[in-house]
């Protein structure tokens, strides 16, 4: 028997799931650190003391009608791929996993305890799992398609960088897609080539079907178009003195960090990227994270 490489047991345990926690958490801290050194806790305490009455119904009131139409994008999923979702179990859910969510280290432990809950309850934890999944790539799948565009079209202190890519970025997913192609079709048959036609078939049936594909779709624009109104109400909130049209670019750089796996109960990348934003865009990275705090 070979002797295993002395640094493939300290590799393999990077790759855990608490591993990765921890680090992505430790991420978070350092980036929060750096921020307060460099701009001064003054800019947080000012962030909490702008959120008064007003802005706050507001903001419960756009986070009701995300919540909702995410809870209602996850049931249309759900029953997409045989699973039954009542809407108002996956509000409740929904609501508990975003609380989850902001509360625990990773950002994502709400949407496992959903996942896991649902599909103990509908008696198929594997589509309980793949219904979450899904659910949570249509919104993904919305977020880049617009912020491409956004970042594309509009002035931001990446659209130059953002539209050299784009060429690169097009070839580099065609060439992507030809290479699993070719790889599915000199495949031999077995077990792993039929679960994953089982999962592309329920991607299909939860995502693309023409039953449930026109409620994705709408549910998942009106939840990115709620996300951009609360960062649009927190930049006033702050005093930002921006248009909208000058915010929604930095909107869209704000929620893309919020995707990394680097933050503390959400913190971190958010408040790294709008300072950073708006410091490039001429707004001051101190208001870019007072911006933050708000949101």
């Amino acid at each position: 028997m070979s002797a295993r490489p002395r640094g493939a047991g300290a590799l393999a345990r990077l790759g855990t799931p608490a591993v990765r926690t921890r680090l992505g958490t430790l991420g978070g801290v350092v980036i929060l650190a750096v921020l307060l050194w460099r701009l001064d806790t003054g800019v947080l305490l000012e962030g909490l003391r702008r959120i008064d009455g007003p802005a706050l119904l507001a903001g419960l009131g756009i986070g009701l009608v995300t919540t909702v139409f995410s809870a209602w994008r996850w049931a249309l999923v759900a029953r997409g791929i045989g699973i039954r979702l009542p809407l108002g179990a996956a509000v409740a859910d929904y609501y508990r996993a975003l609380f989850l969510n902001a509360a625990l280290p990773g950002g994502v432990w709400g949407d496992v305890h959903r996942a896991v809950r649902h599909g103990q309850s509908a008696g198929d934890l594997g589509r309980g799992v793949r219904a979450v999944v899904l659910e949570r790539t249509a919104g993904q799948l919305a977020l880049f398609a617009a912020g491409a565009v956004v970042l594309m079209s509009m002035p931001s202190p990446v659209l130059e960088e953002v539209r050299q890519a784009a060429p690169v970025a097009g070839l580099g997913a065609v060439g992507a897609c030809a290479v699993v192609l070719a790889v599915r079709m000199n495949r031999a048959p077995g077990r792993r080539r039929a679960v994953g036609r089982g999962v592309l078939a329920e991607a299909r049936e939860g995502l693309f079907s023409r039953r449930n594909a026109p409620g994705v779709l709408v549910s998942s624009v009106v939840v990115l178009a709620g996300y951009v109104a609360m960062f649009v109400l927190a930049a006033d909130v702050a005093g930002a003195g921006a248009s909208v049209g000058e915010l929604l670019p930095l909107a869209v750089l704000a929620l893309l960090a919020m995707g990394l796996p680097l933050n503390v109960g959400g913190w971190g990348p958010r408040e790294g990227v709008t300072a950073w934003a708006f410091g490039a865009a001429g707004l001051g990275a101190g208001r870019g994270l007072t911006v933050a705090v708000v949101y």
